[in-house]
């Protein structure tokens, strides 16, 4: 299966594009937002546990990332509502599930071989952020070559103030605009190597779940 495989193409998502399709767990569904495999998958997902629902245990040989949007994430470390940042690292394992239901933004298969530090950060608390004039960053990971971060820009503030090798995310809360474009929460860009002085918040200001670097060497149709 290849679902917006080519990186060296922009890709944007918007939540009335969403095509929500069963998961081989009865009561978990997702967005497929890019893939390259079937289920033992390259992924960058939204899934969906409907209450009470749940997966076997199962290793993640690749690594898995996660934030929590809404609702409530579980398995054997705790429950994680939503703000919760996960990194698992490959090799890893674990039986997720949902009492009350959930909904998570999931990144399989993009990590590193040799990443060995589990994360688990809760973005709720503003000790969290750090704060500059035009927006508040809260960082969640850092290697040298991959970042991520949420980041809230105050409105009308450009997403990047430099050209970008690559860039993925996800916005959370509030809307951008790109290129004319409205991009309301739940939406979902990816950027090849560019400049992109046309991607920023709206009026509203934004709330965006940011990656960069990520996607260093990762080629079209890889």
């Amino acid at each position: 299966m290849r679902i917006h495989a080519d990186f060296s193409q922009p890709v944007v998502v918007l939540p009335d594009q969403y095509r929500w399709t069963p998961s081989p767990q009865l009561g978990v569904e997702r967005v497929m937002l890019d893939r390259i495999g079937t289920e033992k998958a390259r992924a960058t997902s939204l899934v969906r546990y409907a209450p009470a629902s749940r997966f076997p245990a199962h290793d993640h040989p690749g690594g898995e990332e996660i934030l929590v949007l809404s609702g409530t994430f579980s398995d054997a470390e705790g429950h994680f509502p939503a703000g919760w940042y996960l990194r698992n690292p490959p090799g890893s394992s674990h039986q997720p599930y949902s009492d009350e239901g959930a909904l998570i933004f999931v990144k399989l298969w993009q990590m590193k071989p040799g990443e060995n530090r589990s994360v688990r950060i809760d973005t709720r608390p503003e000790s969290a952020w750090r704060h500059a004039q035009d927006r508040d960053v809260c960082p969640l990971f850092s290697d040298g070559t991959e970042r991520v971060a949420l980041e809230r820009l105050a409105p009308g503030t450009p997403v990047f103030e430099h050209a970008v090798e690559s860039a993925e995310l996800l916005v959370v809360a509030g809307e951008l605009r790109f290129d004319g474009q409205r991009c309301p929460q739940g939406s979902w860009i990816r950027l090849p190597a560019g400049a992109y002085p046309d991607l920023a918040a709206s009026d509203a200001g934004a709330t965006l779940f940011l990656k960069t670097g990520h996607l260093a060497g990762v080629m079209a149709g890889e």
